[in-house]
């Protein structure tokens, strides 16, 4: 059998670097290039990168990734990105500003007064995007109260991936899973929200016109020869790294939860239409015109558990720490841990209930503390679940992210979730969840799901044995945990105000 000489090269500009991934269309080989780029942070919280920059890393990493094929058929490249940034363009699509990331926080101030103001209610209805620091929105009032010069001299406000796209294809424009996260898009009417627009100071005719993200454009003569391609291959606009990463774990149907966890957390699931809550906890972005991601998030998760090594050992001990804490019986003999150790920054100053270990005794050792902060993130995980289901069903969960490589990680979140759970066996989901949101763009399969499998038959993934002795250890713990948190924030109170020390610096 000859092998496949077609491919389709999914394309993410992630948030420290830029990763090209050529998937055989028969699923039977790829190919890997990355190249990395820097995060400035030149003020506390301020974090920001150069867009060129970026883009120059982005035209490297798909050049080499291309130049492995070994002369293979490209059929398009498939794009993705970190959501949440924003950089602001001339009249000339020169950047007037630097990228202003996601994890940017300069605007915790702005959000945290639509958030007290209750203007936040109707923005998270008709947006679906909860107020945060990282949203564009947040980002535009800033500028207008601290660089209103700037905004003058801003002909575009985009995001990350439009200006990616407008380097690759001479066009500017956005598509619908981008929108959908910058705060100003009405995601009923699927289309910027003129409210909202008034709100942040800026004009329709200001931001990029939306595309769906199956849009199909075509490489330009110039990006062609940067990377080795001829002018004129299909460039699908693609999505954000956060929805394709669902796709990327073939958790598409909306019974299914697919699970991240890195430094932070997230569960997302797929819904037919978009969904918000009024508790104003979950984002809602589309994937596709049908297919939108209701995900749910947590800033304390696998950073926990390497904050304990650091602590307790060292940070190259975390994999060693962890065999440690996995002979330590399940419950950690009596230590609970509340793994809020870094506050959101939207959160009005005092909300955010501390971190705290509970139940220490003289017996415990270092295994123990980390085997309780790993029940903790696995707990606060199981607690987005739980409210992510009022809005719909989740019957099974996909896991994803380099956490599960451990087993204890992966055993402790199986036990708490307590339903059928399966590790997803591709490694570049987003690049996956890219290509194959490109291959549906183009016409190469009937559904997204069969994209998915068609590239990597294995995405699906290894199934978890759920305990159910720990599943139901776990059950009961998880029904004190609301009364522990409250309890540890009322002692946070008294020792704040018995010791007269302000609370933690917000990062």
């Amino acid at each position: 059998m000859q092998p496949e000489r077609r491919v389709i090269v999914g394309v993410d500009v992630g948030t420290t670097a830029a990763r090209a991934v050529a998937f055989t269309l028969d699923g039977t080989a790829r190919h890997v290039a990355t190249r990395a780029y820097p995060v400035v942070e030149p003020v506390p919280g301020w974090r920001v990168q150069e867009p060129d920059v970026l883009v120059a890393a982005t035209l490297a990493a798909t050049s080499a990734c291309v130049a492995g094929t070994a002369g293979a058929e490209v059929v398009a490249l498939a794009l993705s990105s970190a959501r949440y940034g924003l950089i602001g363009l001339d009249a000339a699509m020169t950047p007037v500003t630097p990228l202003l990331t996601g994890r940017d926080t300069r605007s915790a101030e702005a959000a945290r007064e639509l958030l007290s103001s209750g203007q936040s209610r109707e923005l998270h209805r008709s947006t679906g995007t909860p107020v945060h620091p990282r949203n564009p929105l947040c980002k535009l009032l800033w500028f207008a109260r601290h660089e209103p010069y700037l905004c003058t001299a801003t002909r575009w406000w985009v995001g990350l991936k439009d200006y990616v796209v407008h380097r690759l294809t001479g066009m500017l424009v956005t598509e619908l899973s981008s929108a959908s996260g910058t705060g100003m898009f009405d995601v009923h009417r699927r289309a910027w929200s003129s409210a909202v627009l008034d709100l942040a100071g800026v004009s329709e005719s200001q931001l990029p016109p939306v595309l769906p993200t199956t849009a199909v454009l075509r490489l330009s003569p110039a990006a062609g020869r940067a990377v080795g391609l001829p002018p004129g291959t299909p460039v699908v606009v693609g999505a954000g790294d956060g929805p394709l990463r669902s796709l990327g774990a073939a958790a598409t149907e909306h019974t299914v939860g697919g699970l991240t966890l890195g430094a932070t957390g997230a569960l997302r699931t797929v819904v037919r239409a978009p969904r918000t809550d009024a508790a104003e906890t979950f984002s809602c972005a589309a994937l596709t015109e049908d297919a939108w991601v209701v995900r749910g998030s947590v800033g304390n998760g696998g950073n926990v558990v390497r904050w304990a090594a650091r602590v307790l050992g060292d940070d190259n001990a975390t994999p060693a720490l962890l065999d440690l804490a996995a002979r330590i019986a399940p419950g950690s003999d009596g230590v609970v841990m509340l793994p809020y150790l870094w506050a959101d920054p939207a959160a009005p100053e005092g909300c955010a209930p501390p971190g705290a270990f509970l139940g220490l005794r003289g017996e415990h050792s270092r295994a123990h503390l980390v085997r309780a902060a790993v029940e903790g993130v696995c707990l606060q995980l199981g607690g987005v679940r739980d409210r992510l289901a009022e809005l719909t069903p989740i019957g099974s969960v996909r896991l994803t992210g380099g956490a599960f490589r451990s087993p204890l990680w992966r055993e402790v979140m199986a036990a708490v979730l307590d339903c059928p759970v399966q590790v997803a066996g591709a490694a570049d989901q987003v690049t996956l969840g890219a290509a194959a949101l490109g291959l549906f763009a183009i016409g190469h399969t009937a559904d997204l799901q069969a994209a998915v499998t068609q590239l990597d038959p294995g995405a699906g993934g290894d199934r978890v044995t759920v305990d159910p002795a720990l599943a139901t250890a776990y059950r009961g713990l998880r029904t004190r945990l609301p009364t522990l948190v409250t309890v540890a924030g009322r002692l946070g109170e008294i020792l704040d105000a018995g010791t007269g020390l302000s609370a933690p610096a917000r990062p």
